[in-house]
């Protein structure tokens, strides 16, 4: 039984293999039912190996496939009406769309930050609480240690600790960002996906979240999808490149700024499409 199907404790299972990828897609296709005859293939055949520890930059043209992609992985798009997939995808080598698979466990431990910050109307202690709480993932007692914890991890401690019980949708747009990043943080997620997370805020808490994510990547795999090819070059370690829902190239990051493998690459990274 895997940690995500686990509801009960159990007793503890052998350690995931360091060497396995942590996540893995395996020709993947999500296609969407289209308005007229035709589906949308959104995703088309995308085959890669995300090493655990590495910190990925998804990056491409509007609509070539960049949130699908990481939407799949926590199997966020089975909420959209009309959707269907073929091939697999692993996280520690299981697969997510096994019959067996508990969503609520595999979220908390993929993480999700989204686009625009979508803090609870609760608390800023509620709002990193909820989700441990609600699932006992520590006891009641362990709760303030927890939320302390995750709100120093997200770079906010020190501005919200006097005002813990205030409205977590009163912070500043970039504190909100941060809390929803804190508020990941508390499930205690091996994986954390981010969804464009600086493309509704100001250059100066963009700063912010950017030393943020790269404090955080000792700790986590990240995956971030930005259309800020700029961002992507000054924050990640391997930078994957979109097209048309087609997986174009997969490498490290300066090596996709300094010598891509392919002319599409080449041709979005000096600004002559997309």
């Amino acid at each position: 039984m895997s940690w995500w199907r686990r509801r009960e404790a159990e007793p503890a299972e052998a350690p995931v293999d360091p060497n396995m990828p942590v996540i893995r897609l395996e020709h993947v296709s999500r296609i969407f039912k289209g308005d007229a005859e035709e589906d949308t293939r959104a995703l088309d055949d995308v085959t890669v190996d995300i090493a655990r520890g590495e910190y990925v930059a998804v990056s491409g043209p509007s609509g070539c496939g960049k949130s699908t992609f990481l939407r799949s992985v926590n199997r966020l798009n089975d909420l959209i009406p009309g959707t269907r997939h073929k091939g697999d995808i692993l996280v520690d080598g299981l697969s997510v769309f096994d019959r067996e698979t508990d969503l609520v466990v595999l979220r908390q431990r993929v993480g999700m930050v989204f686009q625009r910050p979508n803090p609870f109307p609760k608390s800023i202690f509620d709002n990193v609480a909820y989700g441990p709480g609600l699932n006992a993932l520590v006891p009641k007692s362990d709760l303030p240690d927890l939320v302390e914890r995750s709100l120093r991890q997200a770079a906010l401690w020190d501005e919200v600790k006097d005002r813990l019980e205030s409205p977590g949708t009163g912070l500043s747009g970039g504190q909100q960002q941060r809390l929803c990043i804190a508020r990941a943080l508390g499930n205690s997620p091996d994986v954390l996906l981010m969804d464009e997370p600086c493309s509704a805020l100001d250059p100066i808490a963009t700063q912010r979240i950017e030393e943020l994510i790269r404090t955080l990547k000792r700790d986590y795999t990240i995956v971030i999808v930005t259309h800020n090819m700029q961002q992507a070059a000054r924050v990640s370690d391997y930078t994957a490149f979109f097209d048309q829902g087609e997986l174009v190239e997969y490498a490290e990051t300066e090596r996709i700024f300094t010598a891509p493998a392919h002319h599409r690459t080449e041709a979005y990274i000096t600004g002559r499409f997309g």
